[in-house]
C-alpha cells in the first residue's frame, strides 16, 4: 500500500487541514459559484479575478497584484524584472530558498538571473550578512517564514533594518511569502506591516489557504504589469484562471481569520513537547503554525514507525521525513491547522506518547 492509499485510510491526521475529496472539492465550487453568480474569467478578464487581485493587493499594502499559475514562475520571473531594473544580475537567497532547493536549476538554465547565497542554512540571513556581500546587488529575497528551517523568521528590528538598508542600497526586496499569512500571526503584525518596504511579495493561493493551486505577485503597478507579460511568455496565460480563484476565494477570509488560531494551538503543542524529549521542536519557540520535529532514528526507520502507527492505530503522524544533519537522525514537518486545531488536547498527548514510544522501541 502507498503512503497516500495509507493516510487515506487514517481516521486522525495530525499535520494540515482536512483533505476533502475531489467530488466534495468541486461541489462546494460549484455551490459558492452559484451563489455569487461567478463567471468564467477569459486570460485573466473577469469581475472575480480581478477583484481578488484588488483584494489581496490591498491586504499587502501594494498597488496592485497579479494571478500566476505557479509559484515557480512567480517568484523567478519577478526577480528577473527586479535585477533588469536595478542594472545588476546579482540575486541574495538563502541556502534553502525555494529557488535553490525545489526549482531543477530554473533560475540559471532560464538564464533569469545569477544567484549568490547568503546566510547560514540553518538561520535567517540577517543585514551583516547581506552587508559583507562585497557586489552591487540587483534584489534580495526573504522567505517569511523560512519552510525548510521550521518556519524562523527574521526578528522585527531585523527586518526593519533590512528593508532601510535595501531601500538606501537600491536593492530590489523581494518576499517569497507562501506562507505569510501564517507568519502575521506569529509576528503579531499584519499582513500588511510586514509586506511595507518590500518591493514585490508572492504570496501562495494553496498552502495555507487549502486551494487548488496559483499564486499572487504584488507590487507597484508598472511592476505586476510587466511581470503579467513575462507570463504570458513563459505559458502561464491559462484560459480560465476561474478554478484556482474560486478554491482560493470561497475560504480565503476564514483561513485568514483562522491563523491566530493555528498559531495558538502551536503555542500549546510547544508545551506539551516539552515532556516529550524524543520530539525536538525546531525552532525552539514558535515562529509560525509550523515547526520541524529532529527525530532519534533515521529517516527509514521514521517512515516505518509512522506507516505501523497508521496501519495499527488509524493515526498519521505526518507526510514526509528528510534526513537529519546526524547519522541515525531525521527531521520531519508539522503544519498546525484545522486537523490540530480541533483534536482533543487528551488525544493529542495520547498521541505523542504513543509516537515517543515507538521511537524508544528497538
Amino acid at each position: 500500500m502507498n503512503d497516500a492509499d495509507l493516510r487515506q485510510q487514517c481516521h486522525t491526521v495530525l499535520p494540515g487541514h482536512r483533505q476533502a475529496t475531489p467530488a466534495q472539492t468541486f461541489a462546494a465550487m460549484a455551490a459558492w459559484c452559484e451563489a455569487n453568480d461567478v463567471g468564467h474569467d477569459t486570460y485573466g478578464e473577469g469581475a472575480l479575478i480581478q477583484e481578488f487581485e484588488r483584494k489581496v493587493a490591498g491586504l499587502l499594502g501594494c498597488e496592485a497584484a497579479t494571478f500566476c499559475i505557479t509559484g515557480t514562475m512567480t517568484q523567478v520571473t519577478a526577480l528577473r524584472l527586479a535585477c533588469a531594473e536595478r542594472g545588476s544580475r546579482l540575486v541574495a537567497l538563502h541556502p534553502t530558498a525555494h529557488i535553490f532547493r525545489h526549482e531543477r536549476g530554473n533560475h540559471q538554465l532560464l538564464d533569469h538571473f545569477q544567484a549568490l547565497q547568503i546566510g547560514d542554512q540553518h538561520r535567517p540571513w540577517t543585514l551583516d550578512e547581506l552587508r559583507a556581500i562585497p557586489d552591487r546587488l540587483g534584489a534580495a529575497a526573504i522567505e517569511i517564514p523560512a519552510r525548510e528551517i521550521g518556519g524562523q523568521c527574521p526578528s522585527w528590528q531585523e527586518l526593519d533594518e533590512i528593508k532601510d538598508h535595501c531601500r538606501s542600497h537600491n536593492i530590489h526586496l523581494h518576499m517569497d511569502g507562501a506562507r505569510l499569512w501564517e507568519a502575521a500571526a506569529g509576528y503579531g503584525r499584519t499582513p500588511q506591516e510586514i509586506a511595507a518596504g518590500f518591493d514585490s511579495i508572492y504570496v501562495s493561493l494553496y498552502k495555507g489557504i487549502g486551494g487548488l493551486g496559483g499564486a499572487m505577485l504584488a507590487g507597484r503597478a508598472d511592476f505586476v504589469a510587466t511581470a503579467q507579460e513575462w507570463f504570458r511568455r513563459q505559458g502561464g496565460n491559462v484560459v480560465h484562471r476561474t478554478p484556482y480563484v474560486v478554491a482560493a476565494a470561497m475560504q480565503f477570509d476564514a483561513r485568514l481569520a483562522a491563523m491566530p488560531d493555528y498559531f495558538r494551538r502551536t503555542e500549546w503543542l510547544y508545551e506539551q513537547l516539552r515532556g516529550v524529549p524524543q520530539l525536538v521542536p525546531n525552532p525552539a519557540r514558535p515562529q509560525a503554525n509550523m515547526l520541524h520535529l529532529h527525530l532519534p532514528v533515521a529517516r527509514e526507520r521514521a517512515n516505518e514507525i509512522r506507516n505501523q502507527v497508521a496501519a495499527e492505530h488509524g493515526v498519521w503522524l505526518f507526510n514526509r521525513a528528510n534526513h537529519g544533519a546526524l547519522a541515525g537522525h531525521s527531521v520531519v514537518e508539522l503544519y498546525v491547522g484545522d486537523n490540530l486545531l480541533t483534536l482533543a488536547d487528551a488525544r493529542v498527548r495520547e498521541i505523542l506518547a504513543l509516537w515517543a514510544a515507538a521511537l524508544s522501541g528497538p
